[in-house]
C-alpha cells in the first residue's frame, strides 16, 4: 500500500512539473509586451539606468554607455523628445546592461513600477538594440 501511494505522488509530481514546464515555455516563447495606453500621448521622455541616473558616480561604464546609445536611438527616431531632468518628463526609460541579462523598462515619472518591461541576454547590444526595437514596435502598435 506504502508502494502504491508513493508512486501516485511521485506521478502527481511528474504530472505538475510537466505542466509548470510547458506553462514557462509559452511564457518565455510569447510575443512583446503590450505597451500601456496610459503612455500613448507621452512627449518627453528620460533616460536612465536601473540603478541611477548618468551622473551617478556608482553607474557601471556599461550602463552609461547603453543610456547614451538609448537617448540616441530615441532622437533619431523623433516621436520622443530626450530630457535631462526626470521633472520634465512624462515618461522614463531605465536600462540595464549586463554580460547576463540586460533591461529595457518603462516608468512614469516618481513610481518604482515598471508598466512594460523586457529582459534577456543582448538585448541592448551595441550595434542593434534589439530591446529598443521591441519598444518602438509596441509604442506604434498602441498609437494604431
Amino acid at each position: 500500500m506504502k508502494k502504491y501511494v508513493f508512486v501516485l505522488g511521485l506521478l502527481a509530481m511528474l504530472t505538475m512539473s510537466a505542466i509548470s514546464g510547458s506553462a514557462q515555455t509559452k511564457v518565455s516563447k510569447s510575443a512583446v509586451p503590450a505597451f500601456p495606453g496610459i503612455l500613448r500621448n507621452a512627449r518627453y521622455v528620460y533616460v536612465m539606468a536601473m540603478d541611477g541616473p548618468e551622473t551617478s558616480a556608482d553607474l557601471y561604464p556599461e550602463d552609461r554607455q547603453a543610456i547614451s546609445e538609448v537617448e540616441t536611438a530615441l532622437k533619431e527616431w523623433g516621436k520622443y523628445i530626450v530630457v535631462y531632468n526626470p521633472g520634465d518628463a512624462d515618461m522614463v526609460l531605465r536600462v540595464q546592461r549586463r554580460g547576463s541579462e540586460d533591461v529595457l523598462a518603462v516608468y512614469q515619472p516618481n513610481n518604482s513600477i515598471y508598466l512594460w518591461r523586457v529582459m534577456g541576454r543582448g538585448g541592448l547590444d551595441h550595434n542593434e538594440m534589439p530591446f529598443f526595437s521591441e519598444f518602438r514596435d509596441a509604442v506604434e502598435k498602441v498609437a494604431k
